[in-house]
């Protein structure tokens, strides 16, 4: 803004008349310009008119008019993440019990999850050098509880994250032209992260796992990472009956780090204290 001298001053006195204020505002006469009464700063600035060879007083902005804005946008921009999120929840975790795969729902028990939280605390590392897990063992120790807190966690950072099985995938390729299998493929390559839940219990005909294979090859081949969980032991994966399942195997090794799930069961004791309430219900007291 220009100095206010006497010519300035003198413009400012002669148009003051025809200045419209709005109820929180007031002119200050040390500089004859509108002010907010509300913080005190200045919602009109001179400028000079070099063509009329004369002055503009053009609006501005208060300090809490700026605030104000400020936190309307912050508050825009949370509205449309958290919208994000919701979708990418939706479209990554379709199963809705996936949903409760979170690390708030941790009971604790499993010192494995630290690993799982550290993978997300490294996720940028862990998605630029393509880093990422096979999860192995025992049926119900907590192998896909483990994956959906990933996903979840992720997903709370807008991190595009699906995670699904082969036979679903399969189910979805199954009456499509080859053109079409190509493309959902390709488009499974477009998640950051893509989980691979219960590996090893699709069917294993010639059509089902050249399809796997070209799901793990194509998501090998996009640099992007991947996390398996199976209820297969590593000696199986290691070894594989057939060189079908060695081409599978061997791209799963090549970017996953084995992680052994042993112990507990945790679905059984899921399932005896699901009795157990139930019991407490239909029994009579």
């Amino acid at each position: 803004m220009i100095e206010i001298n006497e010519a300035v001053r003198a413009f400012i006195d002669k148009t003051a008349g025809d200045t419209e204020l709005s109820e929180d505002e007031y002119i200050d006469h040390s500089d004859g310009l509108i002010h907010c009464k509300k913080c005190g700063g200045r919602r009109q600035t001179i400028l000079p008119d070099s063509l009329r060879h004369s002055y503009l007083m053009p609006r501005c902005v208060c300090p809490c008019q700026q605030e104000a804005e400020k936190q309307r946008k912050a508050a825009e921009e949370q509205r449309a993440l958290m919208e994000s999120i919701r979708r990418r929840r939706a479209q990554g975790l379709q199963d809705r019990y996936l949903h409760d795969f979170t690390f708030a729902n941790d009971n604790g028990q499993n010192p494995l999850m630290e690993k799982a939280r550290a993978y997300v605390e490294n996720w940028k590392e862990a998605y630029r050098e393509n880093t990422g897990l096979l999860l192995f063992g025992d049926v119900g120790t907590g192998k896909s509880f483990f994956a959906g807190c990933i996903a979840n966690a992720l997903i709370d950072q807008d991190v595009p994250v699906l995670m699904t099985n082969i036979p679903s995938i399969l189910n979805r390729l199954t009456g499509m032209f080859a053109e079409d299998r190509a493309a959902f493929i390709s488009a499974l390559d477009d998640y950051s992260l893509l989980i691979l839940d219960d590996l090893g219990v699709e069917r294993n005909t010639e059509y089902a796992l050249e399809q796997m294979f070209l799901v793990i090859d194509s998501r090998s081949r996009s640099r992007k990472p991947l996390i398996v969980t199976t209820n297969l032991k590593l000696e199986e994966i290691k070894n594989p009956p057939a060189l079908a399942h060695a081409r599978i195997y061997d791209r799963i090794m090549e970017r996953c780090a084995p992680v052994l799930f042993s112990g507990r069961n945790f679905w059984e004791e899921k399932a005896a204290a699901t009795k157990e309430a139930a019991r407490g219900i239909v029994s009579p007291k």
